[in-house]
């Protein structure tokens, strides 16, 4: 459809203010699952897309994060649109 942008993403969030250590420890998590080939295989069959390591960190999340809001807040708010 002509003008229709769909996306779709998931991401680990943890609370502000939770230790670097703690993050860095479950980043590395999330990457070793990530590079298993069963868990690749799965994730793919279900049609996701897994970002190259060099985007599977937490200041690449940021910055995907910060492009959303930048991109998408400007169009919500001139729509008028309000959460419910």
């Amino acid at each position: 459809m002509s003008g229709f942008h769909v996306e779709n993403w998931q991401g680990f969030f943890a609370p502000k203010g939770t230790p670097a250590h703690v993050v860095a420890r479950l980043n590395a998590a999330v990457v070793d699952a990530l590079a298993d080939p069963a868990v690749r295989a799965r994730l793919v069959d279900l049609g996701q897309e897994i970002f190259p390591r060099a985007q599977q960190t937490p200041a690449a999340l940021a910055a995907l994060h910060r492009a959303g809001i930048e991109k998408w807040w400007p169009i919500i708010k001139a729509a008028g649109i309000k959460p419910e």
